[in-house]
């Protein structure tokens, strides 16, 4: 086979621009340091990505609806700390008003403060978090409470279909948000407080007892809703973990996917660099070379 002189140059050209595109391509991953800048450079690689990254967004959603869910958990926790606070003190205040030695100045005194104890339980029941009232269940749009003598609570407390404000945590997994508005804010609370506040306004001893076993039961019935809530956050903090861990482990099936190993990169760079000169040399030497050169 006679091999010419154009043959010669067009192979060189040839190879030359084969190394400036590879001198391209590893520049590109040096400056980006992504294996790839579009589809087309690896579709499998890219397929790949977009699978990942999926996953990745999926989780970070997850995260988004775990603040939430910690937002909304964390301030049930503090209103229902203070409720029961407020129903403590309005227990003492009925044993203490109970003594046949007070009189009825000083069981009005009491009653004053009752009532402000029951507005205080008002706010509490109708506490707003992002402009959703929290203790209304899944209606929450809706103020749980109406203020009166004795205040209203909504009549669908009692319905099932409000009782479960969830937020999903993980794939197929949701956990309640709300405290459960029957257990909690209710009728009975609301009643009680205005019977204790009615008897002592009134100078009136007899059937304290029986509003001191009814607040007993409203005190009772708080505190398990407190342990609920108290279990369902610690059970928030395992979903939180592992969520985070998949966070961790879904970056960096990504990044070694999409990521490029930055010390081999340059190091080819470099190798590819010298290749290039050199070729770049020995091409012009070669196309160079005429019948004139031959004839000197």
């Amino acid at each position: 086979m006679r091999v010419t002189q154009s043959m010669v140059s067009a192979n060189s050209l040839r190879n030359i621009s084969s190394s400036y595109n590879k001198l391209a391509e590893l520049n590109n991953q040096v400056a980006t340091g992504k294996k790839i800048t579009k589809p087309s450079d690896d579709p499998v690689v890219a397929m790949k990505g977009m699978y990942f990254r999926s996953n990745l967004n999926q989780v970070e959603q997850y995260k988004r609806n775990l603040s939430e869910l910690h937002l909304w958990m964390d301030n049930s926790e503090a209103g229902l700390e203070q409720a029961t606070s407020g129903l403590d003190r309005a227990r003492e205040l009925l044993l203490q008003g109970k003594n046949d030695t007070n009189s009825g100045d000083e069981r009005a005194a009491i009653a004053k403060e009752i009532g402000q104890l029951k507005d205080d339980l008002v706010n509490v029941a109708n506490t707003k978090v992002n402009g959703k009232f929290i203790f209304h269940g899944t209606d929450v749009s809706n103020p749980l409470v109406t203020s009166g003598s004795p205040p209203t609570v909504a009549a669908n407390i009692n319905d099932p279909a409000i009782d479960n404000y969830g937020v999903e945590v993980s794939q197929g997994i949701t956990m309640k948000a709300n405290v459960s508005p029957a257990s909690t804010f209710n009728q009975e609370m609301f009643d009680v407080m205005q019977g204790i506040e009615d008897k002592f306004n009134n100078n009136d001893t007899e059937g304290l007892d029986d509003l001191l076993e009814r607040l007993d039961k409203v005190l009772n019935s708080m505190n398990s809703e407190r342990a609920e809530l108290g279990a369902r956050s610690n059970r928030l903090e395992m979903v939180e973990a592992r969520i985070d861990a998949q966070e961790v482990m879904a970056t960096k099936v990504l990044s070694d996917n999409e990521d490029v190993d930055m010390e081999k990169a340059i190091t080819n760079l470099s190798v590819q660099e010298s290749v290039h000169n050199a070729a770049l040399a020995v091409g012009a030497r070669l196309i160079q070379t005429s019948l004139i050169d031959f004839l000197r």
